[in-house]
């Protein structure tokens, strides 16, 4: 499971997450890539999930980026605990994902099989996603 070795601090705001991303909208390192149309957090758990869906479906050729990070440390309070008495205890972590985001890439695999595999990925994240192409060549995923 991804998560920081060491932050400067142990518990972090909720936040909003607003706008546009602002980077990590081109793909850099692959062929195809998955990019967010919502924002929203992804934890962990969900990354990881994706990432195997992927792997699993390109039987391990080709090569995956991920392009997002959990470094936000999300709490939560134990179930029939009264308010007060402080913050909760970190549960797990998430990324912010913005819209526009490349989330994940893949070069080394051919477009259809590319776009299978992104599409189960997209079926383990939260938001709507896009399967974008270095070609120019889109797909609509909804997930």
């Amino acid at each position: 499971m991804l998560q920081p070795r060491k932050t400067k601090f142990r518990k972090a705001h909720k936040g909003r997450i607003k706008g546009s991303a602002k980077g990590g909208t081109t793909l850099n390192f692959g062929t195809y890539g998955l990019k967010a149309m919502e924002p929203e957090r992804i934890t962990a758990r969900q990354i990881e999930a994706a990432r195997r869906a992927i792997t699993r479906h390109i039987k391990r050729q080709g090569r995956l980026w991920i392009r997002i990070f959990p470094d936000v440390p999300v709490s939560k309070k134990p179930a029939e605990v009264r308010q007060g008495k402080g913050k909760g205890s970190v549960e797990f972590w998430a990324a912010r994902v913005k819209p526009g985001r490349i989330m994940f890439e893949l070069d080394g695999v051919p477009g259809p099989i590319a776009a299978v595999a992104f599409e189960r990925a997209a079926m383990k994240l939260p938001i709507k996603t896009k399967v974008v192409a270095r070609l120019g060549d889109t797909t609509h995923l909804e997930g």
